[in-house]
């Protein structure tokens, strides 16, 4: 095994949670990175540029380290669906989509600091949600209050009782780090976790 320093640029706690399950040690610092996306982006290419950018913004930091970058852009029709950050915004999501197809786009990006090598890869999952009443919505963010993530729903959490189906490679990448293309990019990089 490669004896170089493994960090997470992010200060998101479910995507420490994911990365604690592969059984590695490794450093969290937050990016400092503006996530607006640009004029005419399209959501894919938010998040892989988004997923870069925060790996490289903590390479003055870790330089010789092998930096994990992610980011995460849902998609319903033409909106974007960021993290409501409120109730009132949470409820209006969930009503939007309720009974709808969302599709959320997880980057993943593996920086290597010493070598300068990038790996990017792109997770798609869909999600289809059920059909909600009122009460429901309003039942599921009292209990959760999910207000820091995208569409308004932990699928990891109750947010589960909100979906119908889910379609995609990898659930890990809905809940934001994509382990099962992270393990590959960090075998190239000579990290072996059994």
């Amino acid at each position: 095994m490669i004896n170089q320093k493994i960090v997470l640029a992010s200060s998101s706690v479910y995507r420490k949670e994911l990365l604690r399950r592969l059984k590695i040690h490794f450093e969290t610092m937050s990016p400092d990175v503006d996530e607006s996306p640009r004029m005419n982006e399209l959501p894919q290419e938010t998040a892989r540029r988004l997923a870069e950018l925060k790996a490289r913004a903590v390479t003055a930091y870790f330089p010789d380290a092998l930096i994990i970058g992610s980011d995460q852009v849902a998609v319903w029709g033409s909106l974007r669906l960021g993290k409501p950050m409120n109730h009132e915004n949470a409820v209006k999501q969930l009503q939007q989509i309720q009974g709808q197809e969302v599709l959320f786009y997880t980057a993943l990006c593996l920086l290597n600091a010493t070598t300068n090598r990038m790996q990017v890869k792109q997770v798609p999952y869909h999600v289809k949600f059920r059909q909600l009443s009122e009460r429901q919505i309003e039942n599921y963010l009292t209990i959760e209050q999910p207000y820091h993530c995208a569409a308004s729903a932990k699928s990891e959490g109750l947010g589960i009782a909100l979906i119908e189906r889910m379609t995609g490679d990898d659930p890990n990448a809905l809940i934001g780090l994509p382990l099962i293309a992270l393990i590959d990019m960090l075998s190239v990089e000579g990290v072996k976790l059994i």
